[in-house]
């Protein structure tokens, strides 16, 4: 593991799933998940999401959309709070997730829109 990559891909990874996120990832790492824990990352997270290429916005935008296409909810709940903090709007979520519907399917549509409302809802809760 190259340290350094490692290290920014966990500043990058904090910066946008925020630290409850990732420090609940990490607490339960032990022998079995450890290098999963490592190899995400430092290579999801500090190889790609580290690249000049994008920047974080289009980033998170494309991962919802793929995201919500695999039909991944738990995962797309942890990157639409992520993609708020990298600077999505609500209404560019909800644009993206009606593209998702027209060529990943109505039912892959109606679950990310379902998962999205509740972790908006939570957020709006968290913020009062």
């Amino acid at each position: 593991m190259d340290r350094e990559t490692y290290d920014k891909g966990m500043e990058i990874r904090r910066a946008t799933l925020g630290d409850a996120y990732v420090d609940k990832a990490v607490a339960g790492i032990d022998d079995f998940t450890r290098e999963f824990q490592e190899i995400v990352t430092t290579y999801c997270w500090g190889e790609v999401w580290g690249r000049d290429g994008l920047p974080r916005k289009t980033r998170s935008i494309i991962n919802i959309a793929m995201i919500a296409t695999l039909n991944r909810q738990h995962e797309l709940g942890a990157h639409i709070r992520g993609a708020l903090n990298n600077g999505v709007s609500r209404d560019e979520i909800k644009e993206v997730l009606l593209q998702v519907g027209i060529y990943a399917g109505v039912p892959a549509m109606v679950d990310s829109f379902r998962t999205a409302k509740a972790v908006l809802a939570e957020i709006d809760a968290e913020a009062k």
